[in-house]
């Protein structure tokens, strides 16, 4: 919310409406929904839905902020996993669930890490920081290839979400992934 003040009944009521609206939409439509459209299904001015939301990523963020912060914190509990790479495969499906929970979002999440100035860089940034830890916690062991950057893994989980969005199973690419990340 771009507001730190307590919302008045009738502004948390079109706020909760809106964020109910903007997931039935993203969800029917991808991210690139019309954030018009999203305005109309509130029964609301699409001036009010900028109040709340001054951009797409904002309104991304209000729905998926506290979901990609939970997946962040699931890599502390999974830096004591016995197996350091089935730790990262188990977050990498957490993080590929959670960033293609609506079509185009992987293309979104994507875009937010590079864009300090988004709403959504800071969730986003969250992710990419707990899956370091755990990446490094693999090439530690000697399971991950070590010349591996830790953007250039988080970009193949991004692909393999991607294109299991246009045309497979993500959970598959991402086995066919790791597989291919394997130290030799």
């Amino acid at each position: 919310m771009s507001s730190t003040r307590p919302l008045r009944a009738d502004a948390r009521r079109n706020y909760e409406r809106l964020l109910a609206r903007a997931r039935d939409a993203f969800a029917e439509f991808g991210v690139d929904a019309s954030l018009e459209e999203i305005a109309r299904r509130a029964g609301v001015g699409i001036g009010t839905l900028y109040r709340h939301f001054p951009t797409r990523e904002a309104l991304l963020e209000a729905l998926l902020g506290e979901r990609f912060d939970a997946q962040a914190r699931t890599a502390g509990a999974l830096l004591s996993e016995a197996d350091p790479l089935t730790a990262l495969m188990t977050f990498a499906r957490g993080m590929l669930a959670a960033t293609t929970t609506f079509r185009g979002l992987a293309d979104a999440v994507a875009d937010a890490l590079s864009d300090e100035t988004s709403d959504l860089h800071r969730a986003c940034q969250g992710m990419r920081d707990a899956a370091a830890r755990l990446i490094a916690r693999a090439q530690e062991s000697g399971q991950l290839r070590e010349d591996l950057a830790p953007d250039e893994v988080l970009l193949m989980v991004h692909s393999a979400g991607w294109a299991g969005e246009h045309a497979g199973d993500p959970d598959r690419l991402l086995d066919l992934v790791f597989a291919g990340l394997r130290s030799r």
